[in-house]
């Protein structure tokens, strides 16, 4: 049997052939037998984006999870930066107006908080202690002023019970030990508490500490890191750019914790003297309470009101004088809400609703109650830092909550009309605006106490 042997690029025959490369072993296919380039491209792509997706999914976990498990090292770092950004202001007073060293300001600055906070937790942990304890005797009194209640309650409760007896299998002859049961558990939460709480007290003093120490070198020495951060920038442009960024930054986030800490201090003083008006026992008591609360949006007032209501219930005799003393506090808090904090922080800055919730169930989950009193600091911060950083200007703007003229009954495609360069006209020059030249040798601010660039040297 003969027949013709494949053609290949070691035969002499085909050796002459145009299509030929000249390797040994290189077989002649048809052109529809060759891979599509394009194909193996989109594939290749596919893959890397899946892969690439994996890996981001992967990367957040990690994230998570790390943040989660060191709680104790980054709580008090992170304080520290929060009380830091509060300390810019009398620091800079204290060592330009005052011509003080950075580290006698800094231990001045330290001393004096840790006196006022020491201070008042001293006045305030004695009356906490003895409402504590006294707490269950007080409870027969509560149920008979709670008497208009506790018809609705308790036919909730047996439906309850049934549902549960139901679902469970059990007999209606449980209803009394789980009656009995639940009672002592009632009787025993609050003295478990108490026990939890002194418990902690050993690692929030260690937090304590460590929140100190590292406020302290951040106030003497964070100046030093951040030019040292600017010198190792290439050009000249760039160390500039981050100078202004960083500067910006400084100030908006300052200004901003400054505003809400100044707020919250006043609901707290008003809160106090209403309490002392009304004759609620130990006014400081609750004040503080109400200063600490208003840190956590829409919770924080709502225990708040809870607190003030049980308080009143304890301390007055009648049901309808024990609202008072939570009504006026709402009362406060919606004045503090919708008049002052708009009017001093709405031109300037303003949060998304939907994302200081989210932010706060979040840091709530992920570091109990710090992370409660952390989660709208933190929050504004990253906007601010995200308005500053021209890769993360849209994430900052998403983050930003409704201006007054968005309040307004505008409809939603008017707010959006084109514009004049939209409508084809050039834009309008501002008056007196000049084009901006990053290598001038103009100062980068002047501010005190901050860095200035001239050619490029960097002075302080």
């Amino acid at each position: 049997m003969s027949g013709r042997p494949i053609a290949s690029s070691a035969d002499p025959a085909c050796s002459d052939s145009p299509s030929s490369s000249g390797k040994a072993g290189e077989r002649l296919l048809p052109d529809g037998d060759f891979p599509d380039p394009t194909l193996d491209r989109n594939l290749l792509r596919e893959h890397l984006n899946i892969r690439d997706m994996c890996v981001l999914i992967l990367t957040i976990l990690a994230v998570f999870y790390s943040l989660y498990f060191t709680a104790p090292i980054l709580l008090p770092f992170v304080f520290a930066l929060v009380l830091n950004l509060l300390m810019i202001a009398p620091m800079r007073f204290l060592t330009q107006r005052l011509h003080l060293p950075r580290h006698l300001a800094g231990l001045m600055l330290i001393v004096m908080m840790f006196g006022i906070v020491g201070g008042i937790a001293t006045t305030i942990s004695v009356p906490a202690a003895g409402w504590i304890t006294r707490a269950p005797q007080t409870l027969p009194p509560l149920q008979s002023k709670l008497a208009l209640l506790s018809g609705p309650i308790d036919v909730v409760q047996r439906d309850y019970m049934r549902l549960s007896a139901m679902f469970s299998g059990h007999s209606g002859s449980t209803h009394t030990t789980h009656g009995v049961s639940g009672t002592m558990r009632g009787r025993n939460a609050l003295s478990r508490l108490g026990s939890s709480v002194l418990a902690g007290t050993r690692e929030l003093a260690g937090g304590f500490f460590s929140m100190l120490l590292m406020l302290f070198f951040l106030m003497t020495e964070g100046d030093t890191l951040l030019r040292r951060c600017v010198e190792i920038m290439p050009t000249y442009a760039k160390k500039r750019r981050l100078v202004e960024m960083a500067t910006q930054i400084e100030q908006n986030v300052s200004l901003y914790l400054v505003t809400i800490t100044m707020m919250n201090l006043g609901v707290g003083l008003v809160n106090m003297i209403q309490c002392w008006a009304t004759g609620m026992p130990n006014p400081l008591l609750w004040g503080v309470l109400a200063f600490l609360l208003n840190y956590i949006p829409i919770i924080g007032p709502l225990t708040g009101v809870v607190v003030y209501f049980v308080v009143g219930l304890f301390s007055f005799p009648s049901l309808l004088y024990a609202l008072l003393p939570p009504s006026i506090y709402l009362l406060i808090h919606v004045l503090e809400g919708e008049t002052i904090t708009p009017m001093l922080l709405a031109r300037r800055f303003t949060l998304n609703p939907v994302f200081v919730m989210g932010s706060l169930l979040f840091w709530d989950w992920m570091w109990g109650i710090s992370g409660a009193f952390l989660s709208v600091p933190m929050l504004a911060v990253f906007k601010i830092v995200c308005d500053h950083i021209e890769v993360l200007a849209p994430l900052g703007h998403v983050l930003g909550g409704p201006t007054q003229a968005e309040r307004s009954a505008v409809p939603l495609l008017r707010s959006f009309s084109p514009s004049r360069e939209d409508r084809g006209f050039a834009p309008a020059p501002h008056k007196g605006a000049r084009p901006f030249d990053p290598d001038s040798d103009k100062a980068v601010s002047k501010a005190p106490g901050l860095w200035r660039v001239s050619g490029s040297k960097l002075n302080s």
